[in-house]
């Protein structure tokens, strides 16, 4: 099984960078063709070998990795599955491509798998980055709804069968309508505690963008993904959750603004899943209406 990997960069985190790139370089098995897309910003030093693609503006988070699965040809075909890294992360074992193809090749209902995210200097994984509802032990792999955007594997007849990420999202959730589009067209995703990812611990909010990205999308999931009886629910069910977090007076005004967004833009092609995924979903421990 040939790997691919596509890392997006903003060129502010050379050394970073390099590290991830290393430990690209040293996993086992057949050498990982890498490609290295700068999101509206020119690309670090990399070594020989990595291929570099230069945007002339930033096109998000999910722009930046399709611009990069295109790099692989056509809905990324000339390579079995791509892996998706986070810039300012780094692969601790070498064994995590091995472990990949494995799963892959063991599974062939398997489409996506989540790895999962430690921080360097401690280990931790936070519980945000266990992509389920039970989340309380991080060590556990399991078949899960959706999956981490920054540390990841997908296989590339996935992308080529339902489609890219959505690149009108930028940021946020963008992950999770993949998920449901790939889960409906009958295809898993495993949380994988064995495959990690070292990433510094770090706060989502952290994103200028955050409350507003946030509350857009996930109207846009909605509206793109749901049957329209569930569209109401899950979009109650998340403003109920907002509130019960009490942000901040400017955190609950942007994701207000952000909320208003998402049903006055247009959020692309909308193709409501079947209801057999609604019940696979349920099954798998989280019904979409959270």
């Amino acid at each position: 099984m040939k790997l691919g990997a596509v890392i997006i960069t903003m060129g502010n985190r050379p050394e970073e960078l390099r590290a991830l790139l290393d430990s690209v370089a040293k996993q086992d098995g057949d050498r990982i063709e890498v490609v290295v897309v700068g999101n509206g910003a020119p690309v670090p030093d990399v070594p020989a070998g990595v291929r570099t693609v230069e945007l002339p503006e930033n096109l998000g988070i999910p722009g930046g990795r399709n611009a990069g699965i295109e790099a692989f040809g056509p809905s990324g075909g000339d390579v079995d599955a791509l892996l998706f890294l986070d810039d300012d992360g780094m692969l601790p074992l070498t064994d995590t491509a091995e472990l990949c193809r494995q799963a892959f090749e063991a599974d062939p209902e398997l489409g996506i798998i989540s790895f999962r995210i430690a921080d360097p200097d401690t280990g931790v994984t936070q519980r945000r980055h266990v992509p389920r509802l039970r989340a309380s032990d991080p060590m556990r792999s399991s078949r899960v709804t959706t999956f981490l955007g920054g540390a990841n594997a997908v296989r590339s007849r996935v992308i080529a069968e339902v489609g890219p990420l959505p690149g009108r999202f930028f940021y946020a959730h963008e992950e999770t309508d993949l998920a449901w589009r790939a889960l409906d067209a009958g295809w898993m995703i495993d949380y994988r505690a064995d495959m990690v990812l070292n990433h510094p611990t770090t706060a989502p909010s952290r994103h200028a963008v955050y409350h507003r990205m946030v509350a857009r999308n996930r109207v846009w999931l909605a509206r793109r993904n749901l049957p329209a009886p569930l569209v109401p629910v899950y979009l109650g069910v998340w403003l109920l959750l907002t509130l019960l977090r009490k942000p901040s007076g400017p955190a609950l005004k942007a994701w207000f603004g952000g909320f208003r967004e998402g049903w006055s833009t247009p959020c692309g092609t909308r193709r409501p899943m079947k209801w057999r995924t609604v019940w696979r979903l349920t099954r798998l421990g989280r019904p979409p209406v959270i």
